[in-house]
């Protein structure tokens, strides 16, 4: 924790240096200590950036002073992601725009802090939706959706988040701006040098090391900067939590919206047989395979 005279002296450079809001309340920082987890971190103070060049100008008081920096969306994260000490960005006061939408393409590019739902609202006029869509869809951002490679039910259908990323924009700790997509013809010569020495290193292991699961969230998906996944940096990227590059802009995937949809209520005597039943129902293509104990029929 910092003293009191490196907090205010934190304070007011990021002031100086930052057009969005600054504040190191004691109100503030109380609102920020928490998630939707049991985890509680004290941060510094709070940032809320108007644009990238805010995060840049942020990113570089942090760094000069050695302080730590918090990414944070809509805060509903369930193992403490969105907390942290030193700074947190708070993304969903001011870069929370779908700043374009391409219906032709089928892609939208937004900010971090927009909400999946405005996103969704934006989209469906024109017969589109955003296909991973988590129970906190209606308050989670998308630059957290991203952090974390968020899945929700429909995943069945569409995918994770990695799945439904097409480029992203980043900021590194040390400044280092990059445009991350397929290829990586625009991440910096460093950070590309970095990355190809990695699989170059790691080649065998990362093609038989990494479980084949089709909802592996979180964690460095380094696999994906193999060259039969066609160096996808945008979704290597996805999932690192922030610890990689704080997200600044995103190019994301629509996809066709169902324009009727159906329910169908199976029973079984039991969870075994239930979950024996499930991978029959996946050649069917629904849009989601949930399960309810019998306990919970009655309420």
């Amino acid at each position: 924790m910092a003293s009191d005279t490196e907090t205010t002296e934190l304070a007011t450079a990021l002031r100086a240096a930052v057009r969005g809001d600054v504040a190191f309340s004691t109100t503030d920082r109380a609102l920020n200590t928490m998630d939707a987890s049991n985890y509680r971190r004290v941060p510094d103070g709070v940032v809320a950036p108007r644009d990238a060049e805010d995060v840049a100008a942020a990113l570089a008081v942090c760094r000069d002073r050695g302080v730590a920096v918090t990414a944070r969306g809509g805060g509903t994260s369930i193992a403490g992601q969105a907390t942290g000490t030193g700074v947190v960005l708070d993304f969903t006061r001011h870069m929370n725009r779908v700043l374009d939408l391409d219906p032709e393409r089928g892609t939208a590019r937004v900010q971090p802090g927009v909400i999946c739902d405005r996103l969704r609202d934006a989209a469906a006029p024109h017969g589109l939706t955003f296909g991973p869509d988590p129970s906190t869809h209606s308050r989670c951002t998308l630059g957290g959706m991203i952090a974390n490679n968020s899945c929700g039910s429909h995943s069945v259908a569409w995918g994770t988040t990695a799945d439904n990323v097409e480029d992203l924009t980043v900021l590194t700790y040390r400044g280092e701006r990059a445009h991350l997509a397929p290829g990586g013809a625009d991440v910096p010569t460093t950070l590309r040098a970095a990355g190809e020495r990695l699989v170059a290193d790691h080649l065998a292991l990362l093609r038989t090391g990494m479980p084949e699961l089709p909802r592996r969230i979180s964690g460095y998906a380094l696999d994906q900067l193999l060259p039969e996944h066609g160096r996808n940096w945008a979704r290597a990227h996805t999932g690192s939590e922030g610890t990689l590059g704080l997200l600044t802009e995103a190019t994301v995937r629509l996809v066709p919206a169902p324009p009727a949809r159906a329910l169908a209520v199976l029973g079984y005597p039991d969870e075994s047989a239930a979950a024996e039943a499930a991978p029959g129902l996946l050649p069917l293509h629904p849009l989601t395979v949930e399960g309810m104990a019998a306990d919970l029929v009655g309420d």
